[in-house]
């Protein structure tokens, strides 16, 4: 069974973005954006926000166009255009770079769709992602901590009275400082199987 993947970028103090919503801080050198690379190209879809959506169309279409561009970034943008992508938006009505659009999260509509073959699904931005951890719908973590202090931002995980209990399964320092956090919830793989023996 495919897996809902969170992977998102924060900084040592927990801020995904910065008080103005600036990411300029995050430090995304070749070795970082390789590793990036292999692991969204293994995805099987982009789960996403309207917002997070079109900043990433505004970029990522046309970046391997640029000949100044470095070769993790061309890559990047192939792999982007091509990957399918599901928008959650209720003001939308279409979305551009093989996308989908739909309206709400609908626990039992993921759950379906992690039974489809395929790479796992990535949901990206904090909103939506808050909501899928609502829902339990959340199986793995991929932290990426930048080793800076922001001070002020907007918090990658908001308040909640859903209870995660993690396990980590991998932890990887880059040259750049980065570190990468990756784990998974207890019981996620349990939880699957007994909703297939039940279906």
């Amino acid at each position: 069974m495919r897996k809902i993947v969170l992977s998102m970028s924060v900084s040592l103090d927990g801020f995904f973005e910065g008080p103005n919503r600036e990411i300029d801080w995050h430090l995304v050198d070749d070795e970082l954006h390789r590793h990036l690379n292999e692991r969204i190209g293994a995805l099987g879809g982009f789960l996403t926000g309207r917002v997070s959506h079109e900043l990433m169309a505004e970029y990522w279409p046309t970046a391997d166009q640029d000949p100044d561009a470095p070769e993790p970034v061309r890559a990047f943008a192939a792999i982007w255009r091509n990957m399918p992508k599901v928008v959650y938006s209720r003001t939308l009505d279409k979305a551009d770079w093989n996308a989908t659009v739909v309206r709400e999260v609908a626990p039992d509509v993921i759950r379906a769709l992690k039974e489809q073959p395929g790479g796992d699904l990535a949901v990206g931005g904090a909103e939506l992602a808050a909501e899928f951890r609502r829902h339990d719908l959340i199986d793995e973590y991929l932290i990426y901590v930048h080793p800076v202090l922001l001070g002020h931002g907007r918090p990658l995980f908001h308040d909640t009275d859903a209870l995660a209990h993690l396990r980590l399964v991998e932890s990887r320092g880059f040259g750049n400082g980065v570190v990468l956090l990756h784990y998974t919830r207890e019981g996620a793989d349990r939880a699957a199987e007994a909703r297939a023996e039940s279906a």
